[in-house]
């Protein structure tokens, strides 16, 4: 099977895995929820190769030998899988009480 072929419901293996690690190894989940909280409290939008930097991932591998910064990746939908992890807060609207 090639790596550039759908899997999984991603793009591709390599996207898969990324995403797989991501969401299942504790202290990475607990890094990107961190990096969306920090930009969405900044007012930025949280993006997948803004979170590979700050987490000092952009030459490292999965455990799988996939590179969190490869090229065949589908930084779209990494990005939309990180935007997912902390939903927007709703703006509330206070009412005046007296």
């Amino acid at each position: 099977m090639s790596d550039d072929t759908e899997y999984q419901g991603w793009k591709n293996r390599a996207t898969w895995n990324v995403a797989l690690y991501i969401n299942n190894e504790y202290p990475l989940y607990q890094a990107a929820v961190a990096y969306v909280k920090k930009a969405k409290a900044a007012g930025r939008r949280p993006t997948y190769g803004a979170f590979i930097k700050s987490a000092g991932l952009e030459y490292d591998k999965t455990p799988d030998g996939f590179a969190y910064g490869g090229t065949r990746l589908d930084y779209t939908a990494l990005t939309e899988m990180l935007d997912e992890m902390v939903p927007d807060e709703p703006h509330s609207k206070h009412r005046r009480q007296g």
